[in-house]
């Protein structure tokens, strides 16, 4: 793939499959925290798209959720299961864009594994509270932009490159297919 800028120096494509791309999607998702986590059929004032805390990325690369039972959120996903995730780690990298299917269980044991004391904010009777439910994410492929040296290497190379005007770009982005 040609880069925007002919001039650009470095491969800066790299689609990724199996355990690289779950070791990315669980790189980019614990770094992020939160996505925009997007339903197919929205029913409330959101058109279906509401923020939400990632609980866990597992090793086959599902993302764990909890939500309330009686959320637009949980309704829209019996309606129908596609769902998209949007994340963002920093300002200037660690972006994610993920689709994948949805399934809602009542778990008791994912529940207690997934669990922190913030989640009584929205879970008043703790994690024994009666409306809680496990959503599992299971991504069907994702798109993500990054950077290849961390932070600081990247935002050098910008400042270089804008001084002698050549792109020196660190970025690094492609498809994933878990």
């Amino acid at each position: 793939m040609d880069s925007i800028n002919k001039e650009q120096p470095e491969h800066n494509m790299e689609n990724l499959s199996g355990a690289k791309a779950i070791e990315k999607l669980t790189e980019l998702a614990k770094e992020a925290e939160t996505c925009f986590f997007c339903t197919t059929a929205g029913l409330g004032g959101s058109a279906g798209v509401r923020p939400m805390s990632v609980q866990q990325v597992d090793e086959q690369g599902n993302l764990w959720f909890l939500s309330a039972s009686d959320s637009h959120k949980n309704a829209e996903i019996e309606a129908d299961p596609s769902v998209k995730l949007f994340f963002q780690g920093s300002k200037h990298a660690e972006f994610l864009s993920m689709e994948g299917r949805a399934s809602i269980s009542r778990d008791k044991t994912k529940i207690k594994e997934l669990w922190n004391f913030v989640l009584k904010t929205w879970f008043t009777e703790g994690e024994d509270d009666a409306r809680i439910t496990v959503i599992k994410v299971e991504p069907t492929h994702g798109y993500y932009w990054d950077n290849k040296h961390g932070t600081a290497i990247a935002g050098a190379k910008m400042l270089i490159g804008a001084t002698i005007g050549v792109t020196l770009d660190d970025s690094i982005e492609g498809q994933l297919r878990v």
